[in-house]
């Protein structure tokens, strides 16, 4: 059973009544990550590709060939996770793998010309995601919420 939160709830999480309370601003949080995972997901069913693997491309695209470990270093995800996301990658033939010629241990993962086509699209998407999630949200908001996420990740992450 999902739990919507009355709009009361709504209504003091936006008026910052009981801000903190009870777990309330880590409660939304959750309730919009999962949101916004959701519809990123809906929206790269699109091109054929799961949440998660257009990071995986995106890390392709700037860098170019990488070693599998790095690419699981990189999404902080265990091994297992990558070498899924990246088999599935390579069944639909966005990406390559082989050995590494500096070190045939190691498996280097390369986006394929299929892959690189996915550039621009995956770009588009990431615009329709940001434009349905900030939909009446205003600059002045935008920037402020910039700056307040950056600064949960930070006290997250440090």
């Amino acid at each position: 059973m999902t739990h919507t939160p009355t709009d009361a709830t709504r209504d003091d999480f936006r008026t910052g009544q009981d801000a903190g309370g009870n777990g309330q601003i880590s409660h939304a949080i959750s309730r919009v990550a999962r949101a916004h995972r959701g519809t990123a997901g809906q929206l790269l069913r699109r091109m054929g590709l799961y949440a998660g693997q257009e990071l995986l491309m995106m890390r392709l695209w700037e860098t170019g060939p990488q070693r599998q470990s790095e690419l699981i270093k990189m999404l902080d995800l265990d091994a297992s996770t990558v070498t899924r996301m990246v088999q599935r990658l390579e069944q639909k033939g966005f990406v390559t793998r082989c050995s590494d010629p500096a070190d045939r241990r190691a498996v280097l993962v390369a986006a394929t010309e299929a892959g690189e086509a996915l550039r621009p699209e995956v770009a588009t998407m990431w615009q329709e995601l940001e434009d349905r999630t900030l939909a009446g949200v205003g600059e002045e908001d935008r920037a402020h919420l910039a700056r307040i996420l950056a600064a949960v990740e930070r006290n997250l992450t440090e």
